[in-house]
Parts: structure tokens; sequence; C-alpha cells
């Protein structure tokens, strides 16, 4: 059988985006993390805008608007309420943590064995206060960043179908149908992924700070803040919210610090056991495994910066690989998040 020319330049054409498609991805991850950022953004438009439409039977443009509307009123209401208590209730929280962690080096270095630990890892040098004081500090290119990000999450939220359909002419017509389902499924995906995690971030962050209230500690608000934002990564972020806490009790005494550490190890059990099953069975179920590695290779990979949104991008390769890879190419019966088993 001879090859046509057409059959030839779309062998070849094929070839040549698996080869370089690896290197595209690498060079331009800055870019992808952005556009997966604008996606989270008009996603989290057209939720808030679905009650607008199904229970005050809005036209979508009207309701977009509104919830646009909405999003902004709650956002800088918030700030503007709460900003300048939980500015001054994060600076309470660094320098507590300060305290706390030259507390735990002064009584690590009573010992022969702290001391010889201490001379290997430098602990001395490390500053858990400074970690705070990056991670919540922002830089004029994070600035930019989020306003390009905010920006063209409102052009996605606002015209879905335009990028859709722009997106759909990228592949040969024979495609269209299957790539057009294959975006359906991953938008859908991602919507219920953001849905969870709201629930979750929201959840984890009420609970944070009621306990940490309870148990007396000072700036509640500020460590319900970092609870509910680092829930935004799964698994190291209730790790990393828990530490600052437990540095800020440990300038309290001891029993402080065994509270505030059973308080977290509580609510991450709460938020594993209760919240997540829920999560799972009615939106995106992803094996624990896959998710977990994804994070560590893609942090590894491309930065920490890029943990942020190793979720998403974890949703959307195992949306893909489940359709185009086991169902369509290999024929296996699968579900991808929404079906029924």
């Amino acid at each position: 059988m001879v090859m046509t020319k057409v059959a030839f330049f779309q062998r070849s054409l094929l070839v040549l985006v698996i080869v370089l498609a690896p290197i595209l991805i690498w060079y331009l991850f800055d870019i992808i993390l952005i556009i997966m950022g604008a996606i989270l953004v008009a996603i989290l438009i057209q939720l808030v805008a679905e009650p607008f439409t199904a229970w005050l039977k809005l036209p979508p443009t009207a309701a977009l608007a509104l919830s646009t509307i909405v999003i902004v009123v709650v956002f800088g209401g918030a700030g503007y309420a709460f900003g300048t208590r939980i500015s001054g209730e994060l600076q309470d929280v660094i320098q507590r943590a300060s305290s706390g962690q030259n507390s735990i080096v002064d009584a690590i270095r009573h010992s022969d064995l702290g001391n010889f630990a201490l001379s290997h890892i430098q602990a001395q040098q490390f500053s858990l206060a400074d970690i705070i004081k990056g991670a919540f500090s922002l830089s004029a290119g994070l600035i930019e960043g989020i306003v390009v990000i905010v920006v063209a999450g409102l052009y996605f939220a606002i015209q879905p179908d335009l990028y859709r359909q722009g997106l759909l002419q990228l592949f040969p017509p024979p495609w269209h149908p299957n790539a057009e389902e294959t975006i359906k499924d991953i938008g859908n995906s991602l919507r219920l992924w953001l849905l969870g995690q709201l629930i979750q971030m929201a959840a984890v962050g009420v609970l944070s700070t009621l306990a940490v209230w309870l148990i007396g500690l000072p700036s509640p608000l500020a460590l319900g803040l970092i609870a509910a934002v680092a829930e935004f990564v799964p698994y190291a972020g209730p790790i990393l919210a828990a530490i600052p806490a437990v540095l800020v009790a440990a300038a309290q005494g001891i029993d402080a610090v065994i509270l505030t550490a059973l308080a977290y190890a509580f609510i991450h059990q709460i938020e594993g056991h209760m919240l997540a099953p829920f999560i799972q069975r009615y939106m995106v179920f992803i094996p624990p495994a896959v998710m977990l590695l994804s994070i560590v290779a893609i942090g590894f990979l491309f930065g920490t910066l890029a943990i942020i949104f190793a979720s998403p991008i974890t949703v959307v390769v195992f949306v893909l690989v489940k359709k185009l890879y086991v169902r369509d190419g290999l024929g296996e019966v699968t579900a991808i998040p929404r079906e029924s088993p």
C-alpha cells in the first residue's frame, strides 16, 4: 500500500508534535500555569452564576455579570473588613513562630544529640518566619501573573464557546466530535474538582480557626487563613499549615503545643475520613498515590510554585488518559467524573 503525500504529511506532523511537545511544555510551563489559573477563574465565575441562572432565571450574560460582581464584592469586602486585622495577625504569627522556633532550637541544643543534628542540618540558619513571610508576600511578577489570570479568566467565562471552537480548529475535522467531547469532559471534571476543593478549604479554615481560638492561641483568623489557603495543595498543605500553629503554641508552653498538634491531626482526620470520601463520591476521584506522585513529580520538575496547580493539572491528565487511551485506545470500560461506573 502506497502512502499518499497527505497521509505522509499527517504522520510526519504527528511525530513532530510528539517529539516537540515535552520540549514546549518544559519551556512554556509558566504559560501553562497561567492558562490553568485563568481556566479555574472562569470556572469559579460560572459556578457562582449557576444559581442565578437556575433559580432567578436570568440570562447567561446577566448571570455571569452578577456572578463577577458578587465575587468582587465578597473578596473586596472581606479584604476591607478583615485586611488590617488579618495583616496584623499574620505579623503576630510570624513573630511568634520565630520565637517558638528559637525556643525549640535552644531546647535541642541542651543535648549532645541535638547539637550533632543541628551541626549537620544547620537548623540555626533555617527561618520558618522567613518562609511564611515570603509565602504571603507578592512580587511584581506574581502580581502581573495574577492580573493576567483574572482578566483571561473573565474572557474565558464570558465567551467559552469562542475559545472552545478556536481550540477545536487545531484538530483535523474528523477529530472534532471526539475533541469537543474531551474538552467538555475536562471542563466538567475541573468544575467538580474546584467545587470540592472550595468546600474542603472553607471547612478546614473554619475548623482550624475555631480550634486555635478554643485552645487560646493568638491570631486565630490568620492561622485559619493559612490552613484554608494551604488546603489547596493536597497532602503537603495541611502539614505546612500546622507548622506555624505549633510554633505559635510553643511560645505558650508544652500543653498548648500538644493541644494544637492534636487539633490539627483531628481536623486532618475529619477531612480525610468524612469530607474527602464525600467529595470523591460525588465529584472527582483520583487514586491518592497518583495524586501524591503527580504533585511530587511536578514540584521536582518545575519548582515549588508549580505545586499550586499540580492538582488541577493532574485532573486534566487523568481524564485525558482514561478517556483517550484507556477507553478510546484500548477499548476498556472506564468511567470519568460524573459518569456512572
